[in-house]
């Protein structure tokens, strides 16, 4: 089995989460000198000379021409010492998370699975899919409402849509196998 694709946590230089990189990409940053990569044991940083004579327990391994070499598991940035900000996405999750799973057209707290997405301004006259004019709704109320507004319906909206102020949080690869060097840095949900 390749492990190629596998994720690689990235800190940068002040070893702050950033993201997460397949195993050929955090390979390529190692060897071409812009990062190190971080014994889980020891926390010691490796150029990507002395991590191919590393041998860590309990890595993944990758066949070379030459042997094999482990798979880094988190490397740490040389030079860049931001965190990328991360952009909140207009999502039906995110939506529902806004709306904190309630209708918001007769307040009825619901799992995801029984919400819809409400176009305040109905797609048919103009309405346009965004967090200012979209907002959780139950079936009914979104039958209710129709291709009406609000108003033409009789119903008000519990709270205006608006952008959340919140933002979202690095989340682990569904994909991914959990690694135990990587908990010092992520909490349980990922990273704020």
């Amino acid at each position: 089995m390749s492990h190629l694709n596998d994720p690689v946590l990235v800190l940068n230089r002040y070893w702050q989460v950033t993201t997460f990189l397949p195993v050929q990409t955090a390979i390529v940053t190692a060897m071409r000198d812009m990062a190190s990569v971080l014994d889980p044991e020891t926390y010691e940083l490796l150029s990507f000379d002395k991590w191919v004579t590393y041998e860590p327990k309990d890595h993944d391994w990758i066949k070379t021409a030459s042997g094999q070499i482990a798979a880094p598991q988190v490397i740490v940035l040389k030079k860049y010492g931001e965190r990328p900000p991360r952009k909140l996405t207009f999502t039906r999750p995110n939506l529902y998370r806004r709306d904190e799973y309630t209708c918001q057209y007769c307040g009825e707290p619901l799992p995801a699975s029984e919400l819809t997405v409400d176009h305040v301004l109905p797609r048919s006259r103009g309405g346009k899919n965004g967090w200012e004019n979209c907002v959780a709704a139950c079936e009914d109320c979104n039958g209710r409402k129709a291709d009406k507004t609000p108003k033409e319906a009789g119903m008000r909206l519990k709270k205006s849509p608006a952008k959340p102020a919140w933002t979202p949080k690095l989340l682990v690869p569904r994909t991914a196998k959990p690694r135990p060097s990587w908990a010092p840095f992520l909490t349980k949900e990922g990273v704020a």
